[in-house]
């Protein structure tokens, strides 16, 4: 036998490797599938919240998220906190459905050291990022008051400290950040007042209720980050909703079960439709309708309000093909939001709006996309 044929493993050693190798695979996959559970875990409790939140809430299960300030995947009260830097701009990041703070501050697990928008512009423009955690599945004006209600703790317990406040939501947050402007400017207590003195209410006057006038946070606001915010309704469950509708008429036993089981998501997927914002909308007897009501919440006075839209599909020109997709879940017409942002004389004294769009941009690419924090850092 030569030198060479004997250092060579022979046949059988190379077939019994391979062998191994492959009996090894299943094993290894589901290694990685562990590892990759482990890190990105933090994602159950979000998203089992955006499919059934209301219900947990309505339960008074632990699962329920409490919206809250976070920090170190942890909740913060406010008053722990402890801001100390003087007049910082303050921008807090408010996420979308089933997500959590971590789309705003870390990228993929397996990629060390990635990070996202909220470290990036603390660092990089010395400004104060803030993260909220919020129950994705409640109404969206249900997170709406009790976002405006957590901003004004924010600026009543660090009167010093917050300087000029930004606001930055991603898909449902922006539509969260739209209601709790309308409920912090007063105009929803106003009407609950109205309606609970004509129930015959003992509600006393309007002076007796400074809680009427608009609240301290928005005496700090100067601008809104809209990213792919379906403002005027996502076609999705524009969908979802005619399809139960069509499965109810049908009347069998099979589409009776399932338009309910179809009917099980979350008040806060259902608000989606047209982006209810006020509590009223959804309590109308009319709100299933298939055009129920929806009460217009305009812009703010004196706030810089800028859209932020992705066109995922490739084309170099309009279409309407591009324009309904949008970025895959949000059609650019919904994200424009031109039934409140559309008509810029109406717009109230002081406001603004600017639109960017983002070519081959997919709806959580918007997260990501360098081009998109750099309008974040040269806007906020």
């Amino acid at each position: 036998m030569a030198a060479s044929d004997a250092n060579q493993p022979s046949r059988f050693r190379r077939a019994l490797g391979a062998v191994g190798r492959a009996a090894l695979l299943p094993v290894q996959g589901a290694g990685y599938l562990i590892r990759s559970g482990r890190a990105h875990q933090h994602f159950f409790l979000p998203v089992l919240n955006g499919a059934l939140g209301d219900q947990l809430a309505a339960r008074f299960d632990r699962r329920a998220i409490q919206m809250s300030f976070r920090r170190g995947g942890e909740d913060v009260p406010v008053a722990d906190l402890r801001l100390t830097e003087p007049q910082q701009k303050t921008v807090v990041f408010v996420h979308g459905l089933m997500g959590d703070e971590l789309i705003w501050q870390t990228g993929f697990q397996d990629v060390p050291g990635s990070r996202r928008f909220g470290p990036r512009l603390a660092e990089e423009t010395h400004c104060r990022s803030l993260y909220v955690r919020f129950n994705s599945g409640l109404h969206l004006s249900e997170n709406g008051r009790e976002l405006s209600r957590l901003l004004t703790e924010l600026v009543t317990t660090y009167p010093d400290a917050v300087g000029e406040l930004v606001l930055v939501g991603h898909s449902m947050g922006g539509l969260i950040i739209r209601s709790a402007g309308h409920y912090g400017s007063g105009v929803g207590r106003l009407k609950g007042f109205s309606e609970a003195l004509h129930a015959g209410m003992n509600t006393g006057s309007i002076a007796d209720h400074p809680i009427l006038e608009p609240e301290p946070w928005l005496a700090h606001l100067r601008s809104v980050f809209l990213l792919g915010t379906p403002n005027d309704g996502s076609w999705l469950e524009q969908n979802s909703h005619l399809t139960a509708r069509l499965l109810e008429r049908i009347n069998l036993f099979p589409t009776r079960f399932l338009s309910k089981a179809l009917n099980q998501r979350s008040n806060g997927i259902k608000d989606l439709r047209y982006s209810i914002l006020v509590d009223e909308d959804w309590q109308d007897a009319h709100a299933n309708d298939l055009t129920p009501p929806r009460t217009p919440v305009p812009p703010l006075p004196g706030v810089r309000y800028h859209i932020l839209i992705g066109a995922w599909l490739r084309s170099t020109r309009p279409s309407a093909l591009r324009e309904y997709f949008g970025d895959g879940l949000v059609g650019q017409n919904s994200a424009r939001g031109h039934a409140t942002f559309g008509n810029e004389a109406a717009l109230p004294e002081g406001a603004s709006v600017r639109t960017a769009v983002f070519s081959q941009q997919h709806h959580g690419g918007l997260l990501t996309h360098p081009e998109v924090f750099q309008y974040l850092k040269q806007w906020a």
